[in-house]
Formats: C-alpha cells, structure tokens, sequence
C-alpha cells in the first residue's frame, strides 16, 4: 500500500474507544444510572412501566441489573407521535429526525444542542476508527434532510477536519464527475449506491482506480461479505461498515476499524445486549440473537433497552487494533418483516396503506424488489377492478400515477406500479406472501 494509504495517529476524540475494561464499566454504569433516573422522572410511558415491575432507579445496583428494565419497542415511537417521549422541554431540542412509520406518520426523535455534540463525537471516532483524517475530502452521498443517514455524517467529517461535498443521494453522473474533479478520498453512501456509482463510472469512461479515493463508509441497508469483495476487487478502496438508527441516534453506533473484524460498538454511549427475539431472555456474547441497545447519554430522548430487530451477535474478543469495545457481528436479517430498499425502511403494511386510499384497486398486490446495476428496484403489481381495467389507456396511466404518488408519500419511495386484471396474483390459503426480494435469490 503506497504512503498516501498509511493510517494516521488517532483522534483524540478515540480516546474512549482504548479504556481499560473496567473503567469502561464504571463509566457505563454512573451513565446509565443517570438516564434511568431523567427517563423515569420524565417520559410517563417509561415511568409507568417501572413502576408496574415495582422498580425504581435506585435499585439499579451494577450494568448486571439492565436486565430488570422494561424493553422499548418501535411501536412506542409510533404510539408517542411526535413528542410524547421527550425527555426535554421543547425549548431545549434543537433537532428533530424522523423515519417513516407504517401508516404514514413517521418515528420522531429530538436532540439537544448536547446530543449532537455526543452524535459528532461518535462520529468522529468512526470515522478516526476506519482511518479518515483531517485533510480527507469527503463526498457525502447519505440522503440530507429527515433522514439521520446526511447530517450525522456531515457533522462527523467537519469535526475530524474533513473537507466536505454535502451532494447527497442521486444525481449519479455529477457524483462521478465531482469525485473526479474535487479529489475525493472518502465516500459514504448506501453500499449498492456504490456499485451503482462503480457501474456508471465504467459507461462514463472513469477509472475509480485512478482516483484518489481508498475509503468507503457504507451502511444505512444490510450487505455481504461478497459485495465488500465486489467492491474492493473493483476500486482501490477498502470498504468499510458503519452501523446506526434512528431511534437511537442515526449512523454512528457502531463501526469497523481498519482491520474490517466486525463494527465496534461505541459502548459507553450505546449499551449493547443480545436478546431471544422470541423468549426476550439474554444471551452471552458470541450467541446470535436480537440486539437491544440502551443509550447511555441521549438527553432530549432516552432509549432504554430498545428492541432493534437486528439480529446478529456480539464478541469481545480482542481486535488488532486495541480498542476494548466490543463488536457485533455484520447484520443481514431482521426479526421482522421489515425491507430496506436504497436506506429506507419499508413495511408490507405501507404499501398496502397507500393503495387502499386510491379507488379502483383491490387488497391485493405483490411487491417486488430486485437490483439492477447496483441499485435497488422496487415493483409493486396490483389488482385492480374490472371496471378500472377495462378503462381507456389513459384512465389507466393516470391510476397508475396515483397509485405510485400516493406509496410516495408514505413511504418516500417511487416505485415502478403495473396494473394487472383482477384474479391475476397466486392467492395463498395461509398467510399471504406480499414480497418478492429477488436479490436474495
């Protein structure tokens, strides 16, 4: 690897990253007493259910005593639209993000001006952990705006002293041809956005080669192994593997350091577990199961025992690189019936949302999801009346186009929408299989 690839010393921000095992337990367990307290004296659905276990925060004794609190899940969120688990006055959150929900209305989280500073810092530390340093420019194509995916990075490149092209997602060929012409040594995006950016560089004549950039920061959709080889064997990069939520604070959970062993988990900010997604009981590191994570500083909005759905498993065993955190192995399920197509997070239940509000469908549609150079697609086949189907050409372009407005606003995805006869998809006499995803095939 030529000098220009050599890893740099380490931010000061990493410091935490290195603590020995046991201050690091200290530091966890006064932090997590202290969320516990400000969640029960100021979000009433946790209280409640503290209260309901006959449990008080003063009887947390040691991190071993996590397993007494209650669980958080996605549906509290949604339940608690837009404020209602604030643990802030409004007047001191100075940000909100947001995911969509299943119906419509979104997963609302707050930050105080402290929250961002602590979501830079974990940042920071990500970045620093994969090698990136001040004098990188970095091109940030994670999606800006509700999304956590554009923001938190950004924050992150600015705070490690990385030069910044805040172009966000699409627009493909300007991608490429800033990334040539502004020297680009980082990228972070959606992995199968790169694949679509290496496959477009390639028709645009590009050599990513013989750029400057050797890193990328991939993550916000579950990826394999082999499309970390894919893309390393096609560029000069070394792809890396960030791991975030919304609901716990966006990108910057956990990440890979340069030895690609699995993403380390930022623990004194992010207490991990690792659940039986069906018994709710814990398992030792090194079992796979549910993750759960507790946030140990988020002020405007505590997290407690948050039930992710991701299934994977946590190992503490020792990482080249020195850092005591532990890692979690690479995510590529969930529990649940949850799709991630280009970063977004889509349930069966939105789309079936969607077509229902538009007249002359009927409950039945398939959806399916492919990807095609690199990029995810999504299809959504419905049935619709006879009446409709027998309309003219044009009715029927135009039920089309409300179709796919209406999945757009609630889910923020434009899917390609084909009308088909009534009768026309396989109907099942048990539970009905709404999704297609061609791209585990």
């Amino acid at each position: 690897m030529s000098k220009n690839h050599d890893i740099p010393p380490m931010h000061p921000a990493s410091a935490m990253d290195f603590l020995p095992l046991a201050q690091l337990r200290d530091v966890q367990f006064i932090r997590l007493r202290d969320m516990v307290q400000r969640a029960y004296d100021h979000v009433a659905l946790f209280r409640q259910r503290m209260d309901e276990r006959k449990l008080k925060p003063a009887d947390l004794r040691s991190m071993d005593d996590i397993v007494k609190l209650p669980f958080t899940v996605k549906s509290d969120l949604r339940d608690a639209y837009p404020f209602g688990l604030l643990a802030s006055p409004l007047q001191d959150v100075v940000r909100f993000h947001a995911s969509s929900g299943t119906t419509g209305k979104p997963i609302v989280v707050g930050y105080t001006r402290e929250d961002i500073q602590d979501w830079t810092q974990a940042m920071v530390r990500s970045f620093a952990a994969c090698g990136v340093h001040a004098g990188d420019v970095i091109q940030n194509a994670y999606g800006y705006g509700l999304f956590t995916g554009g923001l938190g990075a950004h924050y992150g490149a600015e705070g490690i002293g990385a030069s910044v092209v805040p172009i966000s997602g699409g627009n493909t060929e300007r991608q490429i041809m800033l990334m040539k012409d502004f020297g680009v040594t980082v990228i972070c995006c959606t992995p199968s956005y790169f694949l679509h950016l290496m496959e477009r560089a390639v028709e645009s004549g590009v050599n990513l080669k013989d750029l400057p950039l050797r890193t990328g920061v991939f993550g916000a959709e579950p990826w394999t192994e082999g499309m970390r080889e894919r893309i390393e064997a096609g560029t000069a990069i070394r792809a890396y593997d960030i791991y975030g939520l919304t609901e716990i604070v966006g990108p910057g959970v956990a990440m890979e350091c340069v030895h690609q062993t699995g993403p380390h988990i930022f623990e004194d900010l992010f207490y991990p577990e690792i659940v039986d997604p069906e018994t709710l009981e814990p398992l030792p590191d090194g079992t796979e199961g549910e993750l759960v994570l507790t946030t140990l500083c988020k002020r405007a909005m505590p997290m407690i025992r948050y039930r992710t759905r991701d299934i994977t498993a946590v190992t503490s065993a020792k990482c080249p690189c020195g850092r005591t955190l532990r890692r979690i192995c690479r995510i590529g399920r969930r529990s649940d019936d949850m799709l991630i197509i280009r970063g977004v997070n889509l349930f069966p239940s939105q789309i079936e949302a969607a077509l229902l509000r538009v007249e002359g469908t009927l409950p039945h549609y398939q959806i399916i999801v492919d990807r095609q150079k690199g990029l995810d697609t999504l299809e959504v086949q419905v049935e619709v009346t006879n009446e409709a189907f027998s309309d003219t050409v044009g009715a029927l372009e135009q039920l089309q186009k409300r179709l796919a407005h209406s999945i757009e606003s609630i889910t923020g995805l434009r899917p390609a929408v084909k009308l088909v006869a009534p009768r026309t998809l396989q109907r099942s006499e048990g539970k009905a299989k709404r999704v297609m995803d061609k791209r585990l095939m």
